[in-house]
């Protein structure tokens, strides 16, 4: 086998379809189900943009209190009033 050669794997219909349905049930995540069958969990999200299932995308949910909200608008104010300050003492850093 030469340097450049690459094996390029195709897979079925039926089993891109088997993966997320095995996906489905909860048993195994991405990163399992790619050590198992051999395949990349990059190549598994392929799949499921392919398919339209959304519903097995990871996402992230971010919880956060009223108080916590408000210290990050209070920050985001403060950080925008350094930038100003910085931008009149001639710091060019800052520009956006």
């Amino acid at each position: 086998m030469y340097k450049n050669d690459k094996v390029i794997r195709r897979y079925s219909e039926s089993f891109k379809l088997k993966i997320l349905d095995e996906l489905t049930t909860g048993k195994l995540n991405k990163y399992q189900l790619g050590k198992a069958y051999g395949i990349n969990s990059s190549t598994i999200n392929e799949w499921i943009k392919k398919y339209n299932r959304k519903d097995l995308m990871n996402t992230r949910v971010t919880v956060k209190t009223k108080d916590e909200i408000t210290r990050i608008k209070q920050l985001q104010k403060e950080i925008e009033q350094l930038k100003k300050t910085a931008l009149e003492k001639g710091y060019g850093c800052f520009n956006r």
